[in-house]
């Protein structure tokens, strides 16, 4: 009868330890009864298999204690064994309850646990761009203007910042365009870029540091850049954007030449564009004047220029952006680039999309702590509370 009781003090203490030790994880995390942690994702389970140990713990915390206890012979006992007992005796095993509990917690902090929250959606207003950004080989010529005007600094030409007013037309649209993505919170963007022929450079996305990695990236020499293939280009992009669900969808069409190139011929775009509710705002880089490009350095490792005269066609991209409801913009230098990328915007009405999230939430702390509590309990009790003697 005596064992059984100290078995049954014994399983008592450890059930109301575990259920004290996981009413404050299931409050922090799980509103329903703590069923939430049935779906949590545990990133180190092979520490799981130290859970193997527990039972041996609590053995070598109570019925082991009794075996090490120092003893002492003596000739009759029977005066003590009918002496009053205290309610420490029989609670002595409590302590040991503890330490074994303590342990699944603190294991179950060691597999790190981490809570996948993939149902946070979102709603954000915003909407849908494609820069669409013209790689012909005329865009090698220099654009006007101060760079140090310019948002962000300058570096595009070999790690070094090029001389005062010499960047090309695509080095500035490569700034302006960054910092255009930059300055975005809630917009869906991507990209296409064309010469000859159309690319999709990114999808629409809200990975704005990838889409500038990758604009910053962009050289003359990854596309064949001896046409302009407007008509190409600007279908493409409406490709990207048919099946938006965003209220409103735009094209930036950034470009400094008239359209030589392509099986698309950009009148047939911009209706296709205008078919499918697609706003495009064209942006013309010069003005047909002669430029300097630079062809080559001199004896002293300068850069040499030569003065070029490169088409273009203003008549053809107004009657893009009237066909589809957007604006065009003349830009000679590249503060008037910047300008008429911020006058887009201002343009633009917001619409409302969701956007998938997937969040994660450490939840190891939630578990070692009371594992560690638990310790600190079994410690104090053996110190002041249900010391053994001897």
């Amino acid at each position: 009868m005596k064992g059984f009781a100290r078995f049954a003090i014994l399983a008592g203490a450890m059930l109301i330890a575990f259920g004290c030790a996981v009413a404050w994880p299931a409050s922090q995390f799980g509103r329903q009864f703590g069923w939430e942690w049935l779906d949590v994702s545990w990133q180190s389970p092979w520490f799981a298999l130290a859970l193997i140990a527990v039972p041996l713990l609590l053995w070598a915390t109570t019925v082991g204690t009794d075996t090490r206890r120092p003893r002492l012979r003596i000739g009759t006992v029977s005066a003590l064994a009918k002496g009053p007992r205290g309610v420490r005796v029989w609670l002595r095993d409590v302590p040991g309850a503890l330490r074994p509990i303590a342990a699944i917690f603190i294991i179950g902090a060691l597999c790190r646990p981490v809570a996948v929250l993939e149902e946070d959606r979102g709603s954000d207003e915003g909407i849908d761009i494609i820069l669409t950004i013209d790689l012909s080989g005329s865009m090698r010529a220099v654009l006007d203007g101060d760079p140090g005007a310019l948002p962000g600094v300058p570096d595009l030409v070999s790690g070094q910042p090029p001389p005062a007013g010499r960047l090309t037309r695509l080095d500035t649209a490569k700034i302006v365009v960054r910092d255009f993505i930059a300055r975005r919170k809630t917009d869906r963007l991507g990209a296409v870029v064309f010469g000859k022929s159309a690319f999709i450079l990114s999808p629409p996305t809200l990975d704005y540091h990838l889409l500038s990695q990758l604009v910053s990236k962009l050289t003359l020499s990854v596309i064949d850049g001896s046409g302009t293939a407007i008509g190409d280009a600007l279908a493409t992009s409406v490709a990207r954007l048919r099946r938006s669900d965003a209220a409103t969808k735009v094209v930036i069409l950034l470009t400094d030449g008239d359209s030589n190139a392509g099986s698309v011929s950009p009148d047939f775009a911009a209706k296709l564009a205008a078919d499918h509710s697609v706003k495009v705002y064209t942006i013309q880089l010069g003005n047909g004047a002669e430029v300097d490009v630079q062809e080559g350095v001199d004896l002293f490792g300068q850069p040499r220029y030569v003065r070029q005269k490169f088409p273009v066609n203003p008549e053809l991209l107004q009657r893009i952006s009237k066909t589809t409801g957007g604006s065009s913009y003349v830009a000679t230098d590249g503060k008037e680039l910047a300008q008429s990328m911020h006058a887009v915007l201002d343009q633009l009405e917001k619409t409302r999309f969701e956007a998938a999230r997937s969040s994660f939430t450490e939840l190891f702390h939630l578990l070692l702590v009371p594992g560690v509590l638990l310790l600190g309990l079994e410690v104090l009790l053996r110190a002041f509370l249900l010391r053994r003697f001897p």
